[in-house]
């Protein structure tokens, strides 16, 4: 390390340091440790015997104001000189020096937004439902369109109240007391200071004396330090930074949430003062933000300046007493429907409907650009909505109240016979895949477009699926489920048990019936139309298609399945003398709970054919009818059994009440 220049001058202005001076002058050979201890003692004879504890408070003080490991003009063979402010600074648990202790903002109770009755109307036309807060006001929800910039200002909106914290404090800042200076020195000298400027402008460092700093520039601080510690030492470095910042004292008065005096940072902007406030009510303006200092007119703000162009210019550092007042709105638009930016603008005069949509951000990619509609509230007796052709009508001014809406090019179907066709072809053809089809093609032309059939397609069994037949089967069958639902619920409520086992069975019918709702909600219906074709045909019906439709023509099949109540369900080999009730009996006949007359046929395009179809009142149906390929046999289990003696009991019941009427009758008549 470089050597340490000694200087003639007093370095402690206390009689212990000019004790210790003249020691360390008389007797440099003593340590510095040594001459603490001598100037002590020297000090207690002058001024009388102290206590232990006295003394011992004296010798940590001064070894708190320097500590060296050399002789007293700060010398060291083993390291740099370390110089300590005399307290220790306390732990700074702030942002930006700024903190919920010190001045109490950041847990300050947040407003929830309000938003004001254009905003309502303007969200009922949107469609947006407003929220009622459990306090009884009506609040939006955030699907909502609100004011442009309530995001930004608005503390429960923007999620964080206390944003005045900044990174980087500018090079023109002024210091003023009660700034904490961070001051690190290395080299030949090691020093790690946190220092506040005092009532009188001055920085106190150790071993250096007073600085004069109140007023100078944060730019100029380092500089300005290092030429004042220069006089002390050489070969050294510094680093300047600010720790803990000063609190000042602003004002926010005007058409805000919350009007009053605030405490901030001395880095606060007017924004950062806008946000401690709640930002602009329903009733405040975002477009002419006035900052006014010592009764003068500053500047004026803008926020859409920053919003929208990203312009923080006019947001002015804050200085004590500031006041920030906010003025009463302007002009009111909205914009509503296809556009990127949904919201109320506030409008200065001059601007048009082409400044409203360049504030929200233009039209969407699926907006239609050739016509906006305007719902103007001062002609509620008359057309009161009216439509603007674009781009003819964008020089118009809007009024106060206006809602503009950008309607979706892509919402409104078009008609059949205006669209192209996008179908979807697999299966048997000689090119599967996606094709792209001019309006009004059929089923023919699309097989056409894929190569026509192969030698091995199964027209009968052709797989026919629309999105549009989906889509209406899907409603339909939620319909039916919430039907059925609602049967098994007022079946449950009515019945009544007279027995436990009765109960038992009703608790077990429930529960069965819960399961098989969920089981057949799990069930989705697939848009497949059955086509009417006969087995041999060789060719698809002549159907116009739509666009998403899908085609799948099968292979011939060589099976016919046989499932259900049967002794060997599986898959057979089909053939051409066969009937239905030939496959069953393969299968090994239906078993003793298979209940026959619910026998059917799933036919390969799609229909069924049910025993029930030739089935009497007195006598069961039958599926003696010929198998087609790829048919599937499903006999289904019989589910209301009873046995023998319970069929007895029921009808000796009923004979028994008949011959009860019987006697009655002939009594009577007697």
């Amino acid at each position: 390390m470089t050597e340490l220049i000694p200087r003639r001058q007093p370095v402690w202005r206390a009689p212990m340091g000019a004790l210790v001076a003249a020691i360390s002058l008389t007797m440099p050979w003593v340590g510095s440790h040594a001459q603490v201890q001598t100037a002590q003692m020297l000090q207690n004879y002058q001024g009388g015997q102290g206590t232990l504890q006295q003394q011992q408070q004296q010798q940590q003080s001064q070894q708190q104001q320097i500590t060296t490991g050399g002789d007293a003009y700060g010398q060291d063979a083993g390291g740099p000189v370390r110089l300590r402010q005399q307290g220790a600074s306390q732990n700074n648990n702030t942002r930006n020096g700024v903190g919920p202790d010190a001045n109490g903002y950041l847990r300050e109770p947040r407003l929830p937004y309000r938003p004001g009755e254009f905003e309502l109307f303007v969200n009922k036309l949107a469609g947006t439902l407003p929220v009622l807060a459990p306090d009884g006001k009506i609040t939006l929800d955030d699907t909502s369109v609100r004011r442009f910039g309530a995001e930004l200002v608005t503390p429960e909106l923007a999620g964080e109240q206390g944003a005045d914290f900044m990174p980087q404090v500018p090079a023109d800042y002024l210091i003023t007391p009660g700034d904490e200076i961070a001051l690190t020195i290395w080299g030949s000298v090691d020093a790690d200071l946190r220092l506040v400027v005092d009532r009188a402008g001055r920085l106190n460092i150790p071993r250096v004396g007073s600085v004069l700093v109140s007023g100078v520039r944060y730019g100029d601080l380092p500089s300005l330090l290092n030429q004042r510690v220069a006089q002390v030492f050489r070969n050294f470095q510094l680093s300047v930074s600010l720790g803990q910042l000063r609190s000042i004292r602003i004002y926010v008065t005007g058409f805000t949430a919350k009007p009053g005096s605030y405490t901030v940072s001395s880095l606060s902007t007017v924004v950062n003062g806008l946000m401690r406030a709640g930002g602009p009510s329903a009733a405040g303006t975002f477009r002419n933000i006035e900052l006014r200092r010592a009764g003068k007119l500053v500047s004026r703000l803008d926020l859409y300046d920053l919003l929208i162009k990203g312009d923080r210019s006019g947001d002015r550092v804050l200085q004590p007493e500031d006041v920030i007042h906010i003025g009463a709105v302007g002009t009111q638009t909205a914009v509503i429907g296809s556009v990127n930016k949904p919201a109320i603008f506030e409008l200065k005069k001059g601007e048009t409907v082409d400044d409203v949509l360049r504030m929200a951000g233009g039209l969407t990619a699926v907006a239609d650009r050739g016509r906006l509609s305007v719902e103007r509230l001062d002609e509620r007796i008359g057309a009161r909505v009216s439509q603007l052709r674009l781009p003819e009508d964008l020089n118009q001014t809007p009024s106060s109240g206006d809602v503009l809406r950008a309607f979706s090019a892509v919402e409104a179907t078009l008609p059949q016979d205006k669209q192209n066709k996008r179908v979807r072809i697999e299966g048997e053809v000689a090119r599967p895949g996606d094709y792209i089809l001019p309006p009004n093609s059929s089923i023919g032309d699309a097989i056409r477009v894929a190569g026509g059939l192969t030698p091995n397609a199964y027209v009968f069994g052709t797989e026919f699926s629309r999105e549009s037949v989906r889509m209406t089967q899907q409603e339909n069958y939620e319909r039916a489920l919430r039907d059925l639902e609602t049967e098994f619920a007022k079946r449950t409520s009515t019945q009544r048990a007279l027995t436990a086992d009765e109960a038992a069975i009703q608790a077990s019918q429930g529960s069965g019936a819960t399961r098989l709702i969920e089981r057949l909600r799990a069930v989705r219906p697939t848009g497949r139309i059955v086509l009417q074709l006969d087995p041999v045909a060789a060719q698809l019906p002549d159907l116009v298609i739509e666009s998403g439709d899908r085609i799948y023509i099968p292979s011939i099949p060589t099976s016919v399945g046989v499932f259900g109540s049967v002794f060997n369900g599986g898959s057979y080999l089909y053939s051409n003398d066969r009937k239905v009730t030939d496959y069953v009996r393969l299968a090994g006949g239906t078993t003793r709970g298979a209940d026959d007359g619910s026998a059917f046929v799933l036919r390969a395009n799609g229909s069924v054919v049910s025993a029930r179809q030739s089935s009497g009142f007195f006598s069961g149906g039958n599926l003696d009818v010929p198998a087609l390929p790829g048919d599937t046999v499903f006999v289904p289990e019989e589910l209301n059994k009873t046995t023998f003696l319970q069929s007895a009991k029921e009808w000796t019941q009923i004979l028994y009440q008949f011959g009860l009427g019987a006697a009655a009758l002939q009594t009577l008549k007697n």
